[in-house]
């Protein structure tokens, strides 16, 4: 289950992914507005994650990232922005691609069959609401729910339209702007949302 607040985040959503988006050389086109996204767990609870589609003209962007309450060591250049969170304080943003923490979790979905948590929307005074899905995302694998993939750290080998990552003994493609054709791999996290899906996410061993 993934919990979310009532809350106002400064600079908002809207900014913070229009800004990142503005700066990348392949953008399809302006965002215009956010479709929706997918969550999963960080088994910790220490780290947001959630996988942001956007509309930019006649084209959907898939955006993951992270939501930290402390900066992330050597990510400096993958930091999108640093935001004030009515309810949390001070959180920095980060493309998820370049964090241990989402990789592991995206890396753990795609081989074991997971599907998005359940958003569940708390504010001041406890449990407000489930959110309905508009956006889906399961898992292709069906290895062991408590199979994790062990490894230090990510390397990222190309960031583009489609970003490749190295963790350990896996590859992982993220496709940035759905354009029709599936993530490379031997398993994915597949996606759906209102007019489109995809395999967004691609992993193989190395």
């Amino acid at each position: 289950m993934a919990i979310v607040h009532k809350a106002t985040l400064t600079p908002s959503k809207a900014e913070i992914f229009g800004a990142w988006l503005a700066d990348q050389p392949w953008r399809p086109g302006d965002l215009s507005r956010l479709i929706g996204g997918y969550r999963f767990d960080d088994p910790a609870g220490k780290v947001g994650i959630e996988c942001v589609l956007l509309d930019a003209g006649d084209s959907v962007v898939h955006l993951p990232v992270t939501y930290r309450e402390a900066p992330l060591e050597g990510a400096e250049d993958f930091r999108l922005s640093t935001c004030e969170h009515s309810a949390l304080g001070t959180r920095y943003v980060y493309d998820a691609c370049a964090d241990p923490v989402a990789v592991r979790v995206l890396l753990t979905a795609a081989l074991t069959g997971a599907s998005q948590e359940p958003i569940d929307v708390y504010d001041e005074s406890g449990f407000v609401e489930r959110r309905d899905a508009v956006v889906t995302a399961v898992g292709s694998g069906s290895r062991p729910r408590n199979a994790a993939p062990s490894f230090d750290g990510v390397t990222i080998r190309s960031h583009g339209a489609e970003t490749h990552v190295e963790a350990g003994s896996f590859a992982i493609v993220v496709k940035r702007l759905v354009d029709g054709s599936a993530a490379d791999g031997d398993e994915s996290i597949d996606v759906a949302w209102p007019g489109g899906s995809g395999a967004l996410v691609g992993v193989r061993h190395l």
